[in-house]
């Protein structure tokens, strides 16, 4: 199993960003070569993951790869975009420990 084995999938997502996602990081062409990486990367842990598992998965910030199995010889996939916004705040530790009550005293 190669990259070459979902050259139509990863077309389809490549199509579907150029269209749809609005992506300030990456140019189509950089989203295709981050594609690439994961797909290798999702094969990589679907190759090699325990008997009783059935999916291999690889993700950054923007896209989420599964490989699921299947009856047959080539497993589904699935590519996914995790939408989330670069101008959402962050809520960090500082943030968060501001809201929590006092502890009593005693």
């Amino acid at each position: 199993m190669t990259v070459e084995t979902f050259k139509p999938e990863i077309a389809e997502a490549v199509k579907v960003f150029d269209k749809f996602v609005v992506c300030l990081e990456k140019t189509p062409d950089q989203f295709e070569e981050s594609l690439v990486s994961l797909m290798q990367k999702a094969i990589k842990a679907y190759e090699t993951r325990a008997a009783s598992l059935r999916h291999g998965i690889a993700l950054d910030k923007e896209v989420t790869i599964i490989l699921s199995q299947t009856e047959g010889d080539r497993p589904l996939c699935g590519i996914y975009f995790n939408l989330h916004s670069p101008y959402q705040k962050q809520i960090g530790t500082k943030a968060a420990s501001a809201k929590r009550p006092a502890e009593p005293k005693g």
